[in-house]
């Protein structure tokens, strides 16, 4: 069979009425399952990606914690050696690992809202630790009074270092609601395509169910009215909906039967009003 006859025989091909349900139930099939797959796919890249942001947060706020609590331990550690003044050691601080918390604290934060405050707290300490390393000669100088060091020095310093700590924190806090915001935001946003698979669904099934009332449900309550009034009157099937299906051939079939019905029964009839007729003479 060449092109040319094949797309001539599929235009002409009419849908059958199984075809045109099984059409109809596939499409609203289909666009819940589409529509499904999209809100999961952006619920899942959402819940992804804020969740990431989540747990950013968190371990910049623990870091940021953790710096506090060591920065209030050493200052504390040097505040009892001026207060003691029969000793002269220099508390120990492991430098390395709070620059080590530091880094990781800027590179959690780059491309953040909240890297310059990273800095300041970076800077702050380089100066408070600048300033703490004057401990050892101050404790074994005669002419500069370690009270007064600490607290006109070394104190401010660490006042500052503390206050930029507390803002960096406020920061990360402030940006895990925002997060929080927009988790919500991006929840109610992966959902609207479920709602929307929801609602064309709906509006499908009510035009599938006034397409089955109108095309199917109805013309059979009339088909089956004319065969009661042509069962009960002998009154001829005239019943005719347009349509190019098995319930039009259907019809038609009805249409022709009935018809032929109707001239049979005329027949038998004319045949006995012969008979009938024969009979009647024959007596006379």
């Amino acid at each position: 069979m060449s092109l040319a006859k094949w797309v001539t025989k599929l235009r002409e091909a009419k849908p059958g009425m199984r075809m045109k349900l099984v059409f109809s139930l596939s499409s609203i099939a289909v666009t819940l399952l589409v529509s499904s797959i999209i809100s999961v796919m952006e619920f899942t890249r959402m819940s992804d990606y804020v969740s990431g942001l989540f747990a950013g947060n968190i371990k910049s706020i623990n870091a940021a914690r953790k710096l506090a609590e060591v920065a209030n331990a050493y200052n504390l550690d040097i505040l009892a050696v001026v207060g003691d003044e029969s000793t002269s050691a220099v508390p120990d601080f492991n430098q390395e690992e709070f620059l080590s918390r530091c880094d990781s604290l800027r590179t959690a934060l780059r491309s953040t809202r909240s890297m310059p405050l990273a800095d300041s707290v970076v800077y702050s300490y380089q100066a408070y630790m600048l300033t703490s390393f004057e401990l050892e000669n101050v404790l074994i100088s005669d002419f500069i009074n370690s009270r007064a060091w600490y607290f006109e020095r070394l104190q401010p310093k660490y006042n500052r270092l503390r206050g930029d700590i507390d803002n960096l924190s406020t920061a990360l806090y402030n940006e895990l609601g925002r997060n929080s915001a927009t988790f919500d935001r991006g929840f109610y946003r992966s959902i609207i395509p479920g709602i929307v698979a929801v609602a064309v669904g709906l509006l499908l099934i009510v035009l599938l169910l006034a397409y089955l009332l109108s095309y199917y449900v109805n013309p059979v309550y009339k088909m089956l009215q004319g065969l009661k009034e042509y069962r009960s009157t002998n009154r001829k099937y005239t019943y005719e909906f347009d349509g190019d299906d098995q319930l039009v051939e259907l019809n038609d079939g009805i249409t022709e039967l009935t018809g032929e019905n109707q001239q049979l029964l005329r027949r038998v009839s004319d045949m006995r009003k012969k008979m009938a007729e024969r009979e009647e003479s024959h007596e006379s």
